[in-house]
């Protein structure tokens, strides 16, 4: 199959595209469900948020790790394809035990593997890309599909057949994203010569800075919503099909956004798409937590996934791809992963758990919200438009 005419005729679209495909379904499956699955065994929310925030907080750690081990050999595929398997290995566990202990255990050891592996193929994807980065989000967003594929599938099987399923899904997946990593080209192989200026002279500028927090911030914002939305909505009466389809919704919306961010960033430049992207946070967060019980607003609220994920997350990886230059560029990208879906994750996926079980759900949306209007007024402040658009 050849590349599709957007692209240079050189890049390995659809290899590139496939590993995003099965990520992501991967995630349209544990973020979704695996919170319902630990539900069934028993597990309280303070528990379920708190295995959650395990996943998320190997971010922290597990892409830093492996960047720098990247940014010194070039061998970014060789830690892909070896963090893949291994997260199989690690996951498989799961079939072994059920308890709290236990399942702190596996699901450290696999999230420590599987985190690895993503920031080093959005490098490399952008290594592929070259003078062409502007059209990440064509490939990028065939992980969106397979998130919309994933959650509408697993969301029928659920109601048929139970939780108990989850499990099986995602060995599966994880295993499919091994498989898709043996094909995906290396684009430099061997010793890369690192940068004059260290990585920390690059992070200690304000508005690099800025951007680190902001990105932690909206994740953080994010945390209740990943951890306990199909709780909420099983709650609120809503079925496990209607539970995936919103899901699936709102990555659909993710999926027409990654179509025209090419065109949408020239035109308007990354700050703007910034700032609404997150302007639109704060206001789906509120409209979260108050009007729940009405399918309309959920809707809506599942649109405006387009600009909390994909604006926000397209803009975020161009501007870290232009301040972390060179062979910066792998630990640039773990660094982007680790402080918002690692950091930032990890600490509204445990937060939310205490809030949702003492304030209750509404007010714990209403501190997501107030995340992203925090995260506002830094981008306001500190952060400009690039010299040269990414």
């Amino acid at each position: 199959m050849t590349a599709p005419p957007q692209t240079d005729p050189a890049t390995p679209y659809w290899r590139l595209s496939g590993f995003y495909f099965f990520y992501f379904a991967s995630l349209g499956v544990l973020v979704p469900y695996w919170p319902l699955y630990l539900k069934s065994l028993g597990f309280t929310p303070s528990a379920i948020g708190e295995l959650m925030a395990l996943v998320m907080a190997t971010k922290i750690i597990a892409p830093n790790v492996w960047g720098w081990i990247a940014d010194h050999t070039g061998r970014r595929m060789m830690i892909v394809r070896g963090g893949s398997l291994l997260a199989v290995l690690c996951f498989a566990g799961v079939f072994f035990g059920q308890h709290y202990w236990w399942m702190v255990m596996v699901m450290g050891a696999f999230s420590f593997f599987w985190n690895a592996t993503l920031p080093q193929f959005e490098a490399t994807t952008f290594t592929h890309l070259g003078e062409n980065s502007h059209q990440y989000s064509s490939i990028r967003l065939w992980g969106s599909i397979g998130f919309v594929i994933a959650v509408a599938i697993l969301g029928t099987a659920l109601e048929d057949r139970g939780a108990g399923i989850v499990p099986v899904f995602l060995i599966a997946l994880f295993a499919g994203i091994w498989l898709i990593s043996l094909i995906v080209p290396e684009r430099a192989a061997g010793h890369l010569q690192l940068d004059k200026d260290s990585i920390f002279k690059v992070i200690r500028r304000p508005e690099v800075g800025a951007l680190i927090v902001v990105v932690f911030l909206m994740q953080a914002s994010h945390g209740p919503f990943y951890t306990f939305y199909s709780i909420y909505l099983e709650d609120h009466g809503y079925s496990k099909i209607w539970i995936g389809w919103l899901w699936a919704l709102g990555v659909i919306a993710e999926i027409v956004v990654f179509m025209f961010m090419h065109r949408l960033i020239p035109r308007f430049g990354l700050r703007k798409l910034l700032m609404f992207s997150l302007l639109v946070a704060a206001v789906r967060w509120l409209l979260l937590g108050e009007y729940v019980d009405s399918l309309g607003m959920m809707l809506f609220v599942q649109v405006c996934h387009a600009a909390t994920f994909g604006i926000f997350h397209a803009v975020s990886i161009h501007y870290f791809h232009l301040h972390f230059t060179g062979a910066h560029q792998g630990r640039g990208q773990a660094l982007y992963s680790s402080m918002s879906f690692g950091a930032g994750g990890a600490l509204g996926a445990l937060l939310g758990g205490y809030a949702w079980t003492s304030l209750g759900p509404g007010m714990t949306y209403n501190i997501a919200a107030l995340l992203a209007a925090l995260a506002i007024v830094i981008s306001w402040r500190f952060i400009r438009e690039p010299l040269v658009a990414a």
